[in-house]
């Protein structure tokens, strides 16, 4: 379905994630913030769940997957909460299908910001401790590979260095450890998804505004967090191909692929969940 710009900004963009020192802001306020009357701002919000709802349900049609669903090690009482950048911030994101794949009683919280870095996922972290969370998916790296002054003559410099992008997830995990949060068991890393280097060399905002993606930075990051002993669910195989014009977010399709990823990999036989 195509979008127009003003339904791209209120997909990806959420300003009461950062404009949180004005306190909770209306949608009156959130509505104007994007040129919309609140009611146009409120269908567009159900518009969005009800396509991740919708999609949710047909995922459930078939009986493996629902089979699958079911054996979730999340239970009702327990809070799942996401870290991570656009691709989970999106109002069409894996996490807001997961939602729907779930028993009442399962609260879901997402933190994710659009643009977010590893380096502003880490100085966030003593928020973690307010939701105090059973499980944390965590989906970040993307946005540290992304290169300032990439062009046709030039690599360009990474926004966050590769040794930084690695101490910063080894941070994040250990510090939340340390402050009585979820265990490795509960702890499930999701690598960054794929990059279509066609489309995002060619995406006419990105060449405006100098910055750009190799795929190879993303590949490294996932690597990393493939090495790690935590469960890592590499989400590049499913999401090839499924992305929207600028070849780094992702279609509808993409963010089922990468649920559907999700759900497979928590599903597989393993000795226990704590």
């Amino acid at each position: 379905m195509p979008e127009n710009l003003t339904d791209k900004l209120v997909r990806f963009q959420q300003p009461e994630k950062t404009l949180r020192y004005l306190g909770e802001l209306p949608d009156t306020s959130l509505a104007g913030l994007f040129g919309l009357d609140p009611d146009a701002y409120r269908t567009l919000l159900r518009d969005f769940d009800d396509r991740t709802r919708d999609t949710a349900a047909e995922l459930l049609k078939d009986p493996a997957f629902a089979a699958r669903a079911d054996r979730l090690p999340f239970r009702p009482g327990q809070r799942v909460v996401a870290l991570g950048e656009s691709t989970t911030a999106d109002r069409l994101s894996w996490f807001s299908i997961l939602r729907h794949l779930l028993p009442d009683g399962v609260e879901l919280v997402n933190l994710a910001v659009s643009g977010s870095t590893t380096t502003q996922a880490l100085a966030q972290l003593p928020r973690l401790g307010f939701p105090r969370p059973d499980w944390i998916l965590c989906m970040l790296g993307a946005n540290d590979a992304q290169r300032l002054g990439r062009g046709a003559e030039s690599a360009g410099t990474r926004l966050v260095s590769a040794a930084e992008t690695e101490r910063n997830l080894l941070a994040l995990r250990e510090l939340a450890g340390r402050g009585g949060l979820p265990g490795p068991d509960r702890w499930i890393w999701l690598t960054p998804s794929s990059v279509d280097q066609e489309r995002a060399d060619a995406s006419p905002h990105f060449r405006r505004a100098g910055i750009g993606w190799a795929s190879e930075d993303v590949d490294a990051v996932a690597d990393f967090l493939l090495a790690q002993p935590e469960r890592t669910v590499d989400t590049r195989p499913a999401t090839a191909g499924l992305h929207l014009d600028d070849g780094i977010h992702l279609t509808l399709d993409g963010q089922r692929a990468v649920t559907v990823a999700l759900v497979h990999a928590l599903t597989e036989e393993r000795t226990s969940w704590n």
